[in-house]
């Protein structure tokens, strides 16, 4: 997409759209009382998963009709854009270790962790598939649409950190159906939303602006929140919220706040 294009489109009018596609969702997961019949704790309003990709295609189809809808979906398996493979390793392994971390820290700290950690290892492969469709719902939006004409009028750290907090924001209900307390939230979908979308982006920007690159990071953060003993039952937002948050910072610093793409010494001796 050229940046003409871009700049055709407006992040506030999705973000306008996103949250009024999600209000069904919201008054459903207030009204069934109880959770998805998964071993992991959802409300039902985490359905809204759906809503970035609708409200994006919407709009696409509005400002480009179908052969927009068909560019933009086909995004999805974009990750021809990746040219060097070496970004692999950070797309599939960062959340991994930041996860890993997180436990060894609250082990350490003594937090609370099950006396027999249960880690669902033999569900990783239903896990990754099921977590990939879902982020294709989120991504595409997020990233398919929003982020390119947010960045073509501010910095891209600017840009992580609105659509992080967009992103939080849009996760508060379903949390609060999930009995989630607001420190909690806070953590989660505050710093930890804001920090790991700056990772986000940072990766999309090094890889051709890849929304695959996006979708396999969301995916594998899903998947190692899944891990996290027992399904994520004992997960501390705040750990993995501040280590997320160390890692952006060090990001940040490397790559640069205007573009995250420009490497501080690169060609350096």
């Amino acid at each position: 997409m050229n940046a003409s294009a871009s700049l055709r489109r407006s992040p506030l009018r999705f973000f306008l759209l996103l949250f009024a596609l999600a209000i069904p969702f919201w008054l459903i997961g207030a009204m069934a009382g109880r959770g998805l019949p998964l071993p992991v704790d959802l409300p039902v309003s985490a359905l809204q998963v759906i809503c970035p990709l609708i409200a994006a295609l919407i709009l696409v189809y509005r400002e480009d009709k179908l052969g927009g809808v068909r560019r933009l979906l086909k995004r999805v398996f974009d990750y021809k854009r990746i040219k060097q493979k070496t970004w692999y390793v950070p797309i599939i392994f960062l959340l991994p270790i930041i996860y890993l971390l997180s436990y060894e820290v609250m082990r350490l700290l003594r937090l609370p962790l099950p006396d027999e950690p249960h880690v669902p290892f033999l569900t990783m492969p239903i896990l990754f598939v099921v977590f990939f469709m879902l982020a294709i719902g989120e991504e595409v939006g997020w990233m398919g649409y929003a982020v390119d004409p947010l960045q073509e009028r501010q910095s891209a750290l600017t840009t992580s950190i609105v659509l992080g907090l967009v992103w939080g924001i849009f996760h508060v209900v379903p949390d609060v159906q999930a009995h989630h307390g607001l420190a909690w939230i806070a953590w989660q979908h505050g710093v930890y939303a804001v920090a790991l979308r700056i990772v986000i982006v940072w990766l999309y920007n090094n890889t051709g602006k890849s929304v695959f690159v996006a979708i396999l990071v969301h995916d594998t953060d899903n998947v190692s929140w899944s891990l996290f003993p027992n399904y994520g039952s004992h997960y501390d937002p705040a750990v993995t919220g501040a280590i997320t948050a160390i890692v952006a910072v060090i990001v940040t610093f490397l790559w640069g706040s205007k573009t995250l793409a420009r490497y501080r010494y690169a060609g350096s001796r």
